[in-house]
């Protein structure tokens, strides 16, 4: 299973696009964790599971949803709504109500990968705002057995290889 998560676009449209037509083919999913700044209907948005972020105004996107894929529960959320900017306590809560082994989030501009008690907590950074780094990054998840592999990539689709990580299910 082979995820695209990206975040946080603040209404660029170019890089959506771009990001779309090098992976929709080559991933099972492409998310977006919010701040699209994007309407429900705009076409760019029709290869993407949105959430809805704090400066997203359609409100047909949903505040976070569940789903299960390739048979890894998933959740997703912009991260507004847990103060992710604070904690992930809040959003940690929320993953083990919906028994998520996936949260992929946002808000905070700044990109991470951490398991914590068997869930991958990750944020993608921003595509166009990045914090912490000057980098505008996303990333790509795969599952292969019992392994997750996590990349980050520029805007230019170079792996930040000191970022790379593997993690055990």
């Amino acid at each position: 299973m082979k995820f695209l998560i990206v975040s946080d676009s603040h209404g660029s449209t170019e890089i959506l696009q771009e990001l779309s037509t090098r992976y929709s083919n080559r991933v099972d999913a492409m998310i977006h964790c919010g701040d699209s700044e994007l309407t429900a209907d705009n076409p760019i948005m029709a290869d993407y599971l949105t959430v809805r972020g704090n400066c997203d105004i359609d409100a047909r996107f949903p505040d976070h949803l569940v789903k299960e894929m390739g048979g890894i529960n998933v959740l997703v959320t912009h991260g507004h709504l847990f103060n992710v900017k604070m904690s992930l306590m809040n959003l940690s809560y929320k993953a083990k109500e919906n028994a998520a082994q996936f949260v992929f989030f946002g808000h905070s501009h700044t990109l991470g990968a951490e398991m914590m008690d068997g869930t991958l907590f990750l944020n993608p950074g921003s595509i166009l705002l990045p914090r912490g780094r000057r980098e505008k990054t996303y990333a790509l998840v795969e599952v292969e057995s019992s392994r997750v592999y996590v990349r980050f990539l520029n805007e230019n689709h170079e792996e930040l290889v000191d970022l790379t990580a593997t993690f055990s299910l």
